[in-house]
């Protein structure tokens, strides 16, 4: 990785919520609310533009671990801010806590864990060779 990934740094993205974002079961929607799936996904996307820029050509990051809470729903057409902040860096290994904010109600809580590995130690991961 590139130098100048440090704690504290953060990244935020925000999203409005959309019916595709509903949560649902084998395609029948559950509640028309933001579904914990969504916030996962973008608690894992906002982890992600923060070490984009500190990659280097031959690497990329895997996700290693996720942890989430999901404290209240948030209806269609509402927008969601997702907040991640660098809590360790550890090797490899990059922790994030994250938050997700909608009407500056928070609604969910987690961390990220990714791992910073050489695209071919990845490829062998991925094929067995």
């Amino acid at each position: 990785m590139r130098d100048g990934l440090i704690a504290g740094h953060t990244a935020s993205i925000d999203v409005i919520v959309t019916p595709d974002m509903f949560a649902r079961f084998e395609g029948k929607v559950v509640h028309p609310v933001y579904s914990t799936v969504s916030m996962v996904y973008h608690m894992e996307w906002v982890s992600r533009q923060i070490i984009i820029p500190f990659l280097e050509d031959h690497e990329e990051g895997m996700g290693g671990a996720v942890t989430v809470k999901h404290i209240a729903p948030c209806i269609e057409g509402a927008e969601v801010t997702v907040t991640a902040t660098v809590t360790a860096l550890e090797g490899n290994t990059i922790l994030t806590k994250i938050k997700a904010e909608c009407k500056g109600r928070l609604i969910g809580v987690g961390e990220v864990k990714q791992v910073i590995l050489p695209k071919e130690k990845i490829t062998e991961l991925l094929t067995g060779s």
